[in-house]
């Protein structure tokens, strides 16, 4: 089957990649929370976003080498 030009290519890889991307985010500072040491709110929120944006540029640095070997 061959796919259409500027189709996506979803790679195993990827769907982790972005699972843990969106699950991270949330998970690790109620883990942290729960198991090491209480946080603020406010801790927890910016810990959140720290997290948040350091998976979406690993992201786009995953799916950019992905979509340049791309024909």
């Amino acid at each position: 089957m061959r796919r259409k030009p500027g189709e996506p290519i979803y790679l195993k890889r990827h769907i982790l990649g972005l699972a843990a991307a969106v699950v991270a985010p949330i998970l690790l500072p109620l883990l942290y929370n729960r198991y090491i040491a209480p946080l603020s709110f406010t801790t927890i929120y910016m810990a959140s976003l720290i997290i948040a944006v350091i998976g979406s540029i690993a992201l786009y640095l995953i799916y950019r080498s992905s979509a340049e070997n791309e024909p």
